[in-house]
This record gives C-alpha cells, sequence and structure tokens, in this order.
C-alpha cells in the first residue's frame, strides 16, 4: 500500500462528540487503512477544508494487476494492490472483492483483514466490519491499526462510546506516542468531553 499522507480535520457530531482527527493515511506496505470517522447529519464546519476528490483508477494498471491475478490464482499481492487501487478511488464494493480474494489466500495477515474491515465500514456495513476486525486480532492482539479502527466503527457506526474507548485505551497503552496514539487520545478526550457534558445536564 501507498503512502498518501493526507491529513483529514474531520469535525463529526455523535452525541455532541467532537473528534479532530490528524492521522496520515498510511497505505505502505506492512501497514493498513484507518477509517476516518462518518459524519452523520454534521453541520458544516467554518473553515473545513474542501473533500478531496478520489485519485482517478489508472485503467492499464487495473488491467496489469487482473491479468496477473487471472493467470496466478493464489497471487496475493495483485489482489491486495488490486484491492488498493480501487479503495483509493473510493470503489467500495470493488475493494473489497479483492480484499476478500486476498485475505482468502492469506488469512494470517492482519493488514489485508484490517484493509477489508474498513471497506465494509465503507459499504455501511459495520457489524461485518467489526467481526473482520476480530479476525485480524486473532492474528496480531497488539495490531494497533485494527484497534483504531474497531473504536472508530464503534462510537461512529455503532454509537458505542464505551466500547470505543475501551480499544483507544489499548490503542494508547500500545503505542502512545504513535500517529494512532495521538489519535486514540483524542478519541478518548472526545468520548471525555462528552461523558462530563453528558453529566452536567
Amino acid at each position: 500500500m501507498r503512502a498518501d499522507a493526507i491529513v483529514f480535520g474531520i469535525a463529526g457530531s455523535l452525541f455532541g462528540l467532537i473528534i479532530g482527527w490528524v492521522l496520515g493515511t498510511q497505505n505502505a506496505t506492512g501497514t493498513a487503512r484507518v477509517a476516518a470517522p462518518v459524519a452523520q447529519a454534521a453541520p458544516a464546519t467554518a473553515g473545513a477544508p474542501a473533500a478531496q476528490q478520489p485519485p482517478p483508477l489508472d485503467p492499464a494498471r487495473v488491467q496489469a494487476l487482473q491479468t496477473v491475478a487471472e493467470k496466478d490464482p493464489k497471487n496475493t499481492e495483485s489482489r491486495v494492490q488490486l484491492g488498493n487501487l480501487f479503495f483509493d478511488a473510493e470503489q467500495y464494493p470493488q475493494a473489497i472483492t479483492w480484499y476478500e480474494q486476498a485475505f482468502a489466500l492469506n488469512p494470517a495477515d492482519p493488514n489485508v483483514s484490517t484493509d477489508l474491515g474498513v471497506a465494509y465500514y465503507y459499504t455501511n456495513q459495520p457489524d461485518k466490519a467489526l467481526a473482520q476486525f476480530d479476525k485480524s486480532l486473532a492474528t496480531d492482539p497488539k495490531h494497533i491499526k485494527t484497534l483504531l479502527n474497531v473504536g472508530i466503527v464503534r462510537a461512529f457506526g455503532k454509537n458505542d462510546l464505551a466500547g470505543a474507548a475501551k480499544a483507544w485505551e489499548e490503542v494508547v497503552a500500545i503505542s502512545p506516542d504513535s500517529p494512532e496514539g495521538q489519535a486514540a487520545k483524542k478519541g478518548l478526550e472526545g468520548v471525555k468531553n462528552t461523558a462530563t457534558g453528558t453529566a452536567g445536564k
């Protein structure tokens, strides 16, 4: 996966929860994608950056990888790369198709598993995403990108702030100074502020 170094700042409201995420989307070998929170019915924020258009698909690249995949049914890497291309283009159903094939060939890779889970989340399947993250964590219980994603999906996909906080606390305990740890801390601050605001009413 390639490193986009795209910094996203999303102001989303969920029971008054506002989390400013500053985390580069890393797509390089050995890493997994991180889902951006989905701001459902969130008001526009003044000064918020305009949504970036996804990169267009490279048809020649897609065709070349599909040819490799068709010629070698056991070639995992071509399937992962196809999944990445479609994911980056925000064509999540197609990304899911290729990630599922890659995961079937190598179910012990938590990165592919987590990418698949994030794609499920973006197609409005939070339960399926969480089930996939469980498979990632069965392979690597301390996979911080998976744990960060568990928190995001629990908070923004399931309205489960307690479950989100638990996942983010694990991220902070494992790697407090990493980008994932910093994002998890912001999430925990948002949960704390929400709890405080609710208690004060």
